[in-house]
């Protein structure tokens, strides 16, 4: 255990930092960084930010900035919050395993019909009878359509917080996509929080979306589009 605020500001002062230079180099307003030396966390817009701002300076003193948001989760999460994370890991691996179950299906489904096909085509050859019928058409089998929201980080690690809806939305995931992890979630409406976007490939219903700029950016998606803060 060690004091976040202190070691923030004792690591800027051994560089020789002053708190204006570190604002214009990470792109995070100086009063959010003197937020954080200080400890006052509740003066960050929310709590999402205050792992993102954190982990973004404290890599920026060069510090380990994942040990930074691990001890303000250990310190400053409160026990509910933090009992819901297992819960959405097991939510996670539900949806996974939905997922994987409806694929199965849908090649049993393109498996049969090939077979149904094929069996009835033969046997019409072999008595000569005349071409089937317009109702024997092969049925179109169903393709699975994109996940509402996509994320891969494909240049290192990102943290990423989404929330449904908007951001007093149900959290659905919150934590580090490690570089060429994948995380899909299914829906139309998010409200999505990243501190690195340039390390990420992000896709909205499929369609790549291009966030820009190396600070913590927050990204709303609707049925009708998406913007970026």
């Amino acid at each position: 255990m060690f004091e976040i605020g202190s070691s923030l500001r004792e690591a800027r002062h051994r560089r020789g930092i002053e708190l204006a230079q570190a604002e214009q180099a990470t792109k995070i307003r100086g009063k959010y960084l003197r937020a954080l030396e200080d400890e006052q966390f509740a003066l960050l817009p929310a709590e999402t930010y205050v792992r993102g701002f954190l982990r973004a300076y404290a890599d920026y003193l060069g510090l380990d900035g994942q040990l930074y948001v691990d001890e303000y989760d250990s310190r400053f999460v409160s026990a509910a919050q933090a009992q819901r994370l297992p819960r959405r890991s097991r939510e996670r691996q539900s949806r996974r395993l939905e997922t994987l179950i409806v694929l199965g299906v849908l090649a049993a489904i393109a498996v049969a019909t090939i077979f149904v096909v094929g069996a009835w085509t033969s046997s019409n050859n072999h008595a000569n009878a005349p071409s089937a019928p317009a109702s024997a058409k092969k049925k179109a089998v169903p393709v699975p359509r994109a996940p509402g929201l996509a994320i891969t980080a494909v240049r290192g690690p990102s943290y990423v917080a989404i929330r449904h809806g908007n951001a007093a939305g149900r959290v659905v995931f919150q934590g580090t996509v490690s570089r060429g992890q994948t995380e899909p979630f299914t829906g139309s409406r998010f409200w999505v929080t990243v501190s690195t976007p340039e390390n990420l490939r992000i896709k909205v219903r499929g369609t790549t979306i291009h966030v820009g700029g190396k600070r913590p950016r927050v990204i709303t998606i609707t049925p009708s589009g998406w913007s970026v803060d």
